[in-house]
């Protein structure tokens, strides 16, 4: 018996160099997915954008808003090759120890309501149920409802 030592993630700040791979992961596993312009925006306005390597390159990335206190997960996103190996929970752990070190309190998040593996993730992490929004994300037959969801920081 051998064992196989795992490439340990990195994570970095993101940059605009960064913007094809991300957009390559987003379109991959999303049927509405960010724009290119999105990323930009949150680049721009100097929110906090990071993204997740291993040896295989940019697997993951997320992005938070830090203000008054308050975090609030944008997005957190793993490529779809990589999905179910730890990564999604390495990197929010990443990203809510980061939002903690910058002075947040809470942490909030939207997801959707179908998004089962990504809910249950949120669960497992402390997050805890506090409303729905109706229709919050769009679809051709009918807008999807988001679970709004909090995480204490202190």
């Amino acid at each position: 018996m051998s064992a196989r030592l795992q490439p340990a993630p990195q994570y970095r700040s993101m940059s605009a160099a960064d913007l094809d791979a991300v957009m390559a992961i987003e379109n991959g596993i999303y049927t509405h997915p960010w724009t290119r312009g999105n990323f930009r925006d949150c680049l721009d306005a100097h929110y906090h954008c990071r993204v997740l390597e291993l040896d295989a390159g940019l697997i993951g990335y997320g992005v938070v808003s830090i203000a008054a206190g308050e975090a609030h997960l944008l997005n957190l996103s793993v490529a779809a090759d990589w999905q179910g190996h730890g990564h999604g929970r390495g990197l929010l752990t990443y990203m809510t120890g980061m939002a903690r070190e910058c002075g947040a309190l809470k942490m909030f998040l939207e997801v959707r309501a179908s998004n089962a593996g990504a809910y249950r993730l949120y669960l497992r992490a402390g997050f805890c149920e506090i409303g729905l929004r109706r229709g919050y994300y769009p679809d051709k037959a009918k807008p999807e409802d988001a679970v709004v969801m909090e995480l204490d920081l202190t």
